[in-house]
């Protein structure tokens, strides 16, 4: 059996996206609340899968809709519906459909069957992503794992199976392997990966402790995707991580020592940023990654306050910090782009403190460098404490 030697060489010869259709389906069961407030919910969810295919290169052509008590145990989508999406694709000339669920092995292959086009479910739609922007080895391991992981489950694919070496969104990695690629095989790889990030866990603790022997508190920046974590890093530490409005635009761990003032200085780290129902696949595979998240001594959590769903943000991204243990390490809430607001929901730049004086929150705008001072001076009564 042949298996790709080289599971993350980009494929240079493409030039032209893959046309895209997206499939959102409002399930009684995942939506509470008013029906107004399920509506704008799941309007928000579908929002964020369109900017998902967009970070994943694919041309969104449209965006279909339905509502089902329950998942379809066959389809996800039920019968009628998939006959309908059929009729799209073939309309519409759609090489891939997008499901904004988890879909099992079984229904993402009778889809598949039925649509006659690849089908990807919104773990695959990430994975996809952090296949495409994984730089470091370290991480090409970590979403290497994440892969085959989801995999595993899916090795019988019903169609479009034979056009895995064209490349596209959710092909590029372990997805361009052989079809006869089996369990076994695939088990043996994920062994061998975890031996090797085994050993980048070791590398990482021997120089985290040689940066707790300087005696220098570590600030970690967490919070949603495109939040503004990379743009205030590279602020405030002179760095050049890559920083775009795009979600997941980074996904390598960086860390540089801050000077405050001469009674302080820290170690500030960047992170993966979080997303809703973040895979648990990439929570595990990316543990070592995430490990410093849960080893600071400070989470910078930054939110991005012009956006209409931050709160619910900020409780996702305090579930997955849960899920790796790192939820009661101290948090300073940092308030990104006030710039973007106006009428009531207009904020000031500078420090909110709680009763007993201590800073809590810092709004801040860092594309307009406002509130800049004021986090730094936060940072420093922290670093003191």
């Amino acid at each position: 059996m042949r298996t790709q030697s080289n599971m993350f060489q980009v494929d240079k010869s493409l030039e032209t996206r893959e046309r895209v259709m997206l499939v959102g389906v409002m399930l009684r069961a995942d939506y509470s609340g008013s029906n107004e407030g399920r509506e704008q919910d799941f309007q928000t969810a579908l929002n964020e899968a369109e900017d998902l295919i967009a970070a994943a290169g694919g041309d969104l052509i449209c965006t279909e809709t339905a509502k089902r008590d329950k998942a379809h145990a066959a389809l996800f989508v039920g019968t009628g519906k998939a006959e309908e999406l059929a009729v799209i694709v073939q309309q519409h000339g759609i090489e891939l459909v997008v499901l904004n669920h988890e879909l099992t092995p079984t229904q993402e292959r009778n889809l598949e069957r039925v649509l006659q086009c690849r089908v990807l479910d919104r773990v695959g739609l990430i994975l996809a992503i952090f296949a495409k922007r994984a730089q470091s080895q370290e991480g090409k391991l970590q979403v290497e794992l994440a892969q085959l992981s989801h995999l595993s489950g899916r090795l019988v694919r019903g169609y479009g199976h034979m056009q895995s070496q064209k490349g596209g969104i959710g092909l590029k990695g372990p997805g361009e392997t052989q079809l006869e690629t089996d369990r076994r095989l695939i088990n043996q790889k994920i062994t061998a990966l975890k031996k090797q990030l085994q050993q980048v866990k070791k590398q990482r603790a021997t120089r985290r402790k040689a940066r707790l022997s300087g005696r220098l508190k570590t600030f970690a920046l967490v919070g949603y995707t495109n939040a503004g974590k990379s743009s205030l890093f590279n602020r405030l530490t002179k760095a050049d991580v890559l920083a775009k409005d795009q979600l997941f635009a980074t996904l390598d761990t960086t860390a540089r020592r801050l000077y405050l003032s001469p009674e302080a200085s820290i170690i500030l780290t960047d992170t993966v940023g979080f997303v809703r129902d973040l895979p648990h696949k990439l929570v595990s595979a990316f543990s070592a990654t995430l490990e410093e998240t849960a080893m600071a001594d400070i989470l910078l959590h930054i939110v991005d306050v012009s956006h209409a769903d931050f709160e619910r943000q900020m409780d996702d991204v305090n579930t997955v910090l849960e899920e790796i243990g790192a939820h009661e390490v101290p948090q300073l809430i940092v308030y990104n782009k006030i710039d973007l607001l106006s009428g009531e929901d207009k904020r000031v730049a500078g420090i909110l403190r709680d009763a007993q004086g201590r800073a809590v929150a810092v709004n801040i705008s860092v594309t307009e460098n406002l509130g800049l001072d004021d986090l730094r001076e936060a940072l420093s009564e922290l670093a003191v404490m």
